[in-house]
């Protein structure tokens, strides 16, 4: 492993969701820019926040609700459907393709990464596996509000059928930006309050959290130590913890109030 690629890690607390998304692009910037390695990035959310695809219209979420309860709206940079992050891990992975680990071609890049996940998941103890059929990349229509949970599309990582990580993709020039959902537990009020819903029970038979297979809920620390062997194992390159560049971090200072609806 001593000539394998180095990539950074960088493990972030939980931060709001604008300065999260910002730095995710911010990021994915200065990888496809060269000036900054291929990072893995772990981290989580404060207060919880609800994210709408890139082009999903704000009828997808109950803003009232979310304002009442303290809910940050945001839109991601990613496509996909709404979805409410809170009692997770969150990773994102902002590499070049077709010059290191990861292949050219969005689908078989996005299976790699999700195949690692499943890895990380199984080495916890979780019987997790991809979906099979075609990666659906498109962004859905403006109008969609079907939350992100309610339909596992080809290569995510489910555990009998059951989604456990809800992931979307961003390609920008060279290089993409791959981040997604890891459910450590589940809090059905909110999540469907967030989204205009009654209650959950059209969500939680298509979902499955990390505490109801192993439990009891793990830690946070636990999780991403698994990510990062996983990561490190398929992906054949070695982690050095580092942190955003002063470029980086102006970066995010500029976009982070672009993607905010609501806070």
């Amino acid at each position: 492993m001593n000539d394998s690629p180095v990539w950074r890690l960088v493990g972030d607390g939980d931060l709001p969701g604008a300065h999260n998304m910002a730095r995710d692009v911010a990021i994915l910037e200065a990888v496809s820019a060269g000036e900054v390695p291929p990072t893995l990035r772990l981290y989580g959310w404060r207060p919880p926040c609800l994210t709408l695809g890139r082009h999903q219209g704000v009828e997808a979420a109950d803003l009232e609700f979310c304002a009442r309860e303290g809910i940050e709206v945001v839109r991601r940079p990613t496509g996909g459907r709404a979805l409410l992050h809170h009692l997770e891990l969150t990773y994102a992975v902002v590499a070049p393709l077709g010059t290191g680990p990861l292949p050219r071609p969005l689908q078989d890049a996005y299976r790699t990464i999700c195949g690692a996940l499943v890895q990380a998941m199984r080495s916890l103890g979780v019987e997790a596996e991809l979906t099979g059929g075609e990666v659906n990349l498109e962004l859905p229509g403006p109008r969609t509000t079907i939350p992100c949970f309610e339909a596992p599309a080809g290569g995510e990582v489910v555990v009998r059928g059951r989604k456990l990580v809800g992931s979307a993709l961003r390609a920008h020039k060279r290089a993409i930006l791959q981040h997604g959902a890891i459910l450590l537990d589940w809090d059905g009020r909110l999540q469907a309050g967030s989204m205009g819903l009654d209650d959950d029970s059209g969500l939680r038979p298509h979902i499955t959290t990390l505490r109801d297979e192993l439990g009891r809920l793990p830690g946070r620390s636990e999780v991403s130590e698994a990510v990062v062997a996983a990561m490190g194992e398929i992906l054949e390159v070695v982690f050095e913890p580092g942190s955003l560049s002063a470029e980086e971090e102006f970066r995010e200072r500029t976009l982070a109030a672009s993607f905010l609806i609501m806070d």
